[in-house]
């Protein structure tokens, strides 16, 4: 149990962990490259701890020092390991792909949490590929068998950089070309990083093709993650200003200032650079007058992660809110729609839980309340947000679920644990 007082005002300037997607993404990826490469502003956080251990017990070297990796590529994996995920959704579904395309046999399994999480939805795109990929009743553990892969084109239901990350991975092992192709563009870390280490992709609007290709060992700096400054920001333009700086700002992962444009919030992008591809600014938010918003399902896969956040300004807003075409949340660490709905309510909003999302009635202010983190990071990060801009504050229970994406979020926010 933790208890988040109220304040009047938030303000400050802050530094931010590195990207979880893209740590993950460069863990992974330099462990199956030829050579070794360097990672720095790495987010060391429990589901990339999970990444980082899955490779060693495949056979690459991998060595963590603070915010800093080092990674040795193997030429020959392990067969036959038992690779535990924790709570990581992203590790279980990119590595069930890069497994599939290794010709090697592993268990891929994980904590509780993640075992409840549906992964059919990587496995039959696999199966397209020629992979040999069971799950148990459509969920982890999952059984990757050795397989001879053939390009394919897969064309994705519903837009998630998991599942396409997943396919693309195994395909760079399969022979002719693979084409994956989904409504919306989500985001594109896989397909830049893919670029910058030699492999032979192209992207087309909402396709991307890859073919067969060895990759080449490649340093990265990880940008600060978006994800995690939206917290700050939020509080920004609730309670004051905040100077959140070097944050990736990769036209695929901005959903969250698509939100700040509707919603009325002041914001600026200062100091814009590139850094290993990835898109970065400085990003100042002041205090701002809220209004409503509709949000639809083509607005969604930008901001997946920041919705419970969006989700929570609305309630601070004029008016009545829409968000829809959200039904992925129901699939994450918790079901997102029933526990931000829940959350926004238990500070003293009005949340109506649809099935694919949210209907808010804002009221401007909440008055703060107890709330449950369902040991779901976003949840309880979003939670001590609307704490410290309500009227009371209130009580997080089980707050230390954020070390899984934001080890030091509590600090940062200058709350002592209790």
């Amino acid at each position: 149990m933790q208890r988040i007082e109220n304040r009047d005002v938030f303000e400050g300037e802050f530094f931010l962990p590195g990207d979880k997607s893209i740590t993950h993404r460069a863990v992974m990826l330099n462990a199956g490259a030829d050579g070794e490469a360097t990672i720095t502003n790495a987010l060391m956080g429990e589901d990339c701890l999970s990444t980082c251990g899955c490779m060693r017990e495949l056979g690459a070297e991998v060595k963590t020092d603070g915010t800093s990796v080092w990674v040795k590529g193997t030429p020959q994996f392990f067969s036959g390991k038992s690779l535990n995920c924790g709570n990581s959704g992203t590790t279980i579904r990119l590595l069930t792909g890069f497994v599939a395309g290794k010709g090697i046999h592993a268990t891929l399994h994980g904590d509780p949490s993640l075992s409840s999480r549906p992964m059919k939805r990587v496995s039959q795109p696999l199966s397209l590929l020629g992979a040999d990929v069971k799950t148990t009743d459509g969920h982890a553990p999952v059984y990757v068998a050795p397989s001879n892969l053939h390009g394919a084109k897969i064309d994705l239901e519903i837009s998630s950089a998991q599942v396409k990350s997943a396919a693309l991975l195994a395909g760079i092992s399969a022979d002719g070309e693979t084409v994956v192709t989904e409504p919306v563009k989500s985001r594109d870390h896989t397909e830049r990083m893919l670029s910058a280490m030699g492999a032979d992709i192209t992207v087309e609007g909402n396709a991307v093709r890859v073919k067969r290709s060895d990759l080449k060992a490649l340093d990265v700096c990880v940008p600060s993650d978006i994800s995690s400054a939206a917290y700050f920001m939020a509080l920004g333009a609730l309670k004051g200003k905040t100077l959140c700086k070097n944050v990736g700002i990769n036209p695929t992962r901005v959903g969250i200032l698509t939100a700040f444009d509707r919603l009325g919030v002041k914001y600026a992008l200062l100091n814009k650079r590139v850094s290993g591809g990835e898109e970065t600014a400085d990003i100042l938010v002041e205090k701002s007058p809220l209004c409503a918003i509709t949000l639809t399902e083509k607005d969604v896969p930008s901001m997946i992660d920041e919705l419970p956040l969006v989700a929570l300004l609305c309630a601070f807003a004029d008016g009545e809110t829409r968000i829809t075409g959200a039904k992925e949340l129901r699939v994450k660490e918790s079901d997102r729609v029933r526990t931000t709905a829940e959350l926004i309510n238990r500070l003293g909003g009005d949340c109506e839980e649809l099935e694919d999302g949210f209907i808010i009635r804002g009221k401007k202010t909440l008055i703060g309340g107890d709330v449950d983190s369902y040991l779901d990071h976003r949840i309880a990060m979003t939670a001590a947000v609307g704490m410290i801009a309500s009227q009371k504050g209130g009580v997080i229970s089980r707050p230390e679920c954020c070390a899984i994406s934001f080890p030091d979020f509590f600090e940062k926010l200058g709350v002592k644990l209790s």
